[in-house]
């Protein structure tokens, strides 16, 4: 019974050990606004190089990158669209959550439609041949 107790404390202690501790970012800003903007930014910009995980929740170091450049850009004064847009320019429209409607995303902004259609047109299909 003391062999096992000793166990069970020795294999806790060493899952204690084993838990990543992250590092939280603080960054100094001149007004509770530019902290604001830094994390609506943080928000709405993607991590790239996660599975659909934005800035403010992705651990990754190049994440850690964007969100010291966005950080250091809101302490410059920059505004929301200035960042935006530059991060775009570097990094494409899938850096933004919200991509502008153009020629290169058309297909993310109707490809769910076209799957429906297409999915209705194939069960009204079917539908109709089991009826007949």
């Amino acid at each position: 019974m003391k062999q096992m107790l000793f166990t069970w404390v020795l294999m806790t202690a060493m899952a204690l050990c084993a838990i990543e501790v992250y590092a939280i970012e603080v960054y100094d800003f001149e007004t509770a606004e530019q902290e604001a903007l830094y994390q609506q930014l943080a928000e709405e910009l993607r991590c790239l190089v996660c599975q659909n995980q934005n800035l403010a929740d992705s651990e990754a170091g190049l994440a850690k990158d964007l969100k010291d450049k966005v950080a250091a850009f809101v302490m410059e004064g920059r505004s929301a669209e200035e960042i935006t847009r530059f991060m775009v320019e570097r990094y494409g429209d899938f850096v933004s959550y919200q991509p502008p409607m153009n020629v290169s995303t058309m297909i993310l902004w109707f490809s769910p439609l076209a799957l429906l259609l297409i999915g209705g047109a194939i069960l009204v299909i079917k539908i109709r041949r089991t009826q007949s």
